[in-house]
């Protein structure tokens, strides 16, 4: 299968589609070649998996690749399809020989497929849509069909812009200010393909290369990796400055507390950055520069100088800028980093307080925790403490939120359950050759005994899971919301170029599956999740969302149990929590909605159409206005951002009106949050009017 005279027959197959594109053609380096062989290497021989880079692999690369460039079928056509044909089985090779000219020759010909489209959708800007007719769009496209011909494509780019143009003018724009606002999106999209670079690319088809093998093996360009270790350690170097890509201006979204740019005084939400310098260089201008580009001029080394030109949010485009020049600091990403509130649940003349612990990730940093750092970020560490502030206000009970918490450290999530057990084993894992380890909690005492939930959706995976199989398994606590992810794979991190012994940093990270892990009652969470003791509704799709909706997921698997004791039993009291759950939500106005709204979503998944006729779509708007403005009336309030869709995009809002409904949302009831802190006070009345109950259900210690 390394024959040469396969690149010449698809470069010949190229140039005959007669391709002139708009962004300069991309090429891979060199050292991205070597890069993707020696990722080939070691995930052949020390995956969990083991899998050979053969054809069988070449056709899943193949196919992955085309679905993150074109999932939902709306740029290739079928005959672009049939000239790749051949390269199906020859992605192997091409890692192999360090040859990747196919990739970059595939993305090559999507770069101008996407011009070709964005350019068509441009020219119907000026001929306007009749919405009298009865035409649907269908909004997702991943079962489709690829098109046949550029006519069938360009009639899906119709409907597409049509429903653009109509969710727009459903919000009471102009036609005018309607086309310039859709003529600006497109232009925007085509800027943004042309700022694409090389290791974009290759990254793209290392993602297809890795997930190829399993869902969560990745591969870390070194720009990605930076960004994976700052997720994990919650740290960086920099001035302390959220931004955000606006109309060609790197603007700043906000400013985080205590760092250099807040304490400066200098720096505003909404300023826009124009250029960087570092130290006493001169200036260099990042008007029209990709985000990620300018957010790497900005950070650097801690203690060191960078020089900001900054046009103020207050002044028009030629206004007056301002020079300001800030010291990097260490920058604590606290946001994302454990939190804690307190729910009051009053029931006639009792009051019960809930401690609520949202806990985004099992965050460690590494570095600081190897140095022997005394104070390394840990999220362990951080629940630890406010447990302890709980422990100090007297709560009645604790809930840990880990919805949507994706994971993170392993040694976090057993040191995590350590707070809540005595001593034990938290989870088990096997590797390849199918020897298996216990890891365990060696700490005695716990720093919190009482009532204890764990809150989960589909997005709580990984290390996630862990903690609360083990708090399940335990009779530790409830476990209360939906179905968990269903990742039950170990994965480490694998730097390329210290495996090779580089000085310079040029090849990236390698996220490689390396075991599998088990309860410690022998079950997996791989594929069925971690099911909890309490449902709530979710809005969720399993079929695309978690561990089964991928098609070469490791399968369920059992092993022998880990010896261990129970904290306590929660047999006796599930099944009272359950019927009081049932019975208040039964008469729950917020469930009534939060139920007609995911029966609603439901159907729009089964039609996955949406009608393009203008009266059919303002009634539909009237009757969800309507239904909004009966449950503020109920819930005695109006919010007026969220009443409905308003056509725009993050990036084409004003910044004061895009926070505003951030705001909106992060502040808007959660329903499943209140209705979790409503069991765990069922719990408490349950464990005080009935002693036999509070000796089975909370821990005993030697």
């Amino acid at each position: 299968m390394k024959h040469k005279l396969l690149w010449i027959v698809l470069a010949f197959a190229f140039f005959t589609l007669n391709i002139t594109l708009a962004a300069p053609e991309l090429s891979p380096m060199p050292q991205q070649a070597q890069a993707a062989r020696i990722s080939a290497e070691v995930l052949s021989t020390h995956h969990y998996k083991r899998i050979p880079l053969d054809d069988a692999a070449s056709v899943k690369i193949f196919d992955n690749y085309l679905k993150a460039l074109d999932g939902d079928k709306l740029f290739f056509l079928q005959t672009d399809i049939d000239h790749f044909a051949d390269a199906r089985t020859r992605l192997d090779d091409a890692i192999l020989n360090q040859d990747l000219s196919i990739p970059f020759a595939i993305y090559n010909l999507y770069q101008q497929r996407v011009t070709d489209r964005i350019e068509y959708a441009k020219t119907l800007l000026s001929k306007g849509f009749d919405f009298t007719q009865k035409e649907n769009y269908q909004y997702t496209r991943k079962h489709a069909v690829w098109s046949k011909s550029a006519d069938e494509l360009n009639n899906l780019w119709r409907l597409r812009v049509k429903n653009d143009w109509l969710r727009l003018k459903l919000a009471g724009k102009e036609d005018k200010s309607i086309a310039e606002t859709l003529s600006k999106r497109y232009a925007n999209s085509l800027d943004s393909l042309a700022k694409v670079k090389s290791e974009d690319v290759f990254q793209y088809f290392m993602t297809a290369y890795a997930m190829a093998i399993d869902p969560h093996t990745d591969y870390f360009g070194m720009r990605a990796a930076d960004d994976f270790d700052i997720s994990m350690k919650l740290s960086l170097t920099g001035i302390g400055a959220v931004l955000q890509d606006k109309d060609e201006y790197t603007t700043i979204r906000e400013l985080v507390a205590g760092g250099p740019a807040a304490l400066s005084g200098k720096l505003n939400v909404g300023d826009r950055i124009v250029g960087v310098g570092q130290g006493s260089a001169p200036v260099v201008e990042v008007l029209g520069q990709r985000l990620d580009d300018t957010v790497a001029l900005i950070r650097g080394a801690e203690d060191t100088t960078v020089r900001l030109d900054v046009l103020p949010a207050e002044t028009d485009l030629d206004g007056k800028h301002k020079l300001i020049s800030l010291i990097r600091k260490k920058i604590s990403l606290d946001k994302q980093a454990a939190k804690k509130s307190i729910i009051n649940i009053t029931e006639g003349r009792r009051t019960r307080h809930i401690g609520v612990i949202t806990l985004p990730g099992f965050y460690q940093d590494f570095a600081a925790h190897q140095r022997g750092d005394k104070d390394y970020k840990s999220a362990t560490r951080d629940v630890a403490r406010l447990l302890a502030v709980f422990t100090k206000d007297k709560v009645d009970s604790v809930l840990i939120d880990l919805r949507n918490n994706g994971g993170g450290s392993l040694d976090e999530a057993i040191e995590l359950t350590g707070l809540f057990i005595d001593k034990g084993p938290v989870v088990q894992e096997r590797d390849s050759n199918g020897h298996i380890t216990v890891s365990s909690d060696t700490h005695a005492g716990l720093a919190w005994g009482g009532p204890l939930g764990i809150l989960i959706n589909r997005g709580s995976a990984s290390a996630s899971e862990i903690f609360a199989a083990a708090i399940q398994d335990y009779g530790r606590g409830v476990v209360i919301g939906e179905t968990s992810f269903g990742k039950g794979t170990v994965q480490s991190v694998i730097n390329l170029d210290q495996l090779v012994n580089n000085t310079k940093p040029k090849y990236g990270e390698l996220k490689m599956t390396i075991a599998q892990f088990f309860r410690i009652n022998g079950g997996t969470t791989q594929l069925r999740g971690v099911t909890p003791d309490i449902s709530l509704p979710t809005m969720i799709d399993e079929d695309d969302f978690g561990e089964s909706s991928y098609d070469n997921a490791l399968p369920w698997s059992k092993i022998k149990p880990a010896t261990y004791t129970q904290a306590g039993d929660l047999s006796g009291i599930l099944p009272k929590l359950l019927a009081r759950h049932e019975l208040r939500v039964a008469g729950d106005k917020d469930f009534k909605y939060l139920q007609q709204d995911i029966d609603e979503l439901n159907a729009r998944r089964q039609t996955n159409q949406i009608s393009l006729n203008e009266e059919d779509r303002r009634h539909e708007r009237a009757t969800q206005e309507a239904r909004v403005k009966l449950r503020e009336k109920d819930q005695g309030k109006t919010d007026k951002l969220s009443l409905q869709d308003d056509g725009l995009q993050s990036s084409e809002r004003s910044l004061s009106t895009d926070l505003a409904l951030e705001k909106a949302r992060k502040n808007a009831k959660d329903v499943l949050l209140d209705e979790a802190a409503h069991i765990l006070s069922d719990e408490i009345d349950l464990l005080r009017s009935h002693p036999e109950l509070a000796a089975n259900v909370l821990p005993k210690l030697p």
